[in-house]
């Protein structure tokens, strides 16, 4: 499966900083991704809905670890790449 295109929509949040939209193949996108700033760095966090009992359950994530460095590489790459083009 191959990444083919990453979009990041900037948020101004002490802990957010944004979301991500991630396209696999040109064929399957994964919307709502959150960029989060942690006490050890940025990390994302798949979309999530909230069950009864008040836990949060991923909607969507990688089941290998390696593809889940690679996910998240590719998207912090991107906000990377998006802040930069706002402090031009």
């Amino acid at each position: 499966m191959k990444i083919t295109e990453v979009s990041i929509k900037l948020a101004n949040e002490e802990k957010l900083k944004g979301f991500a939209n991630i396209t696999f193949d040109d064929v399957f996108v994964v919307r709502g991704i959150k960029i989060i700033n942690g006490s050890e760095g940025l990390f994302i966090s798949m979309p999530s809905r909230k069950l009864n009992n008040g836990e949060y359950r991923d909607i969507v994530h990688p089941i290998q670890n390696d593809f889940r460095i690679e996910l998240e590489k590719a998207i912090l790459d991107e906000y990377e790449k998006s802040l930069s083009q706002v402090e031009q």
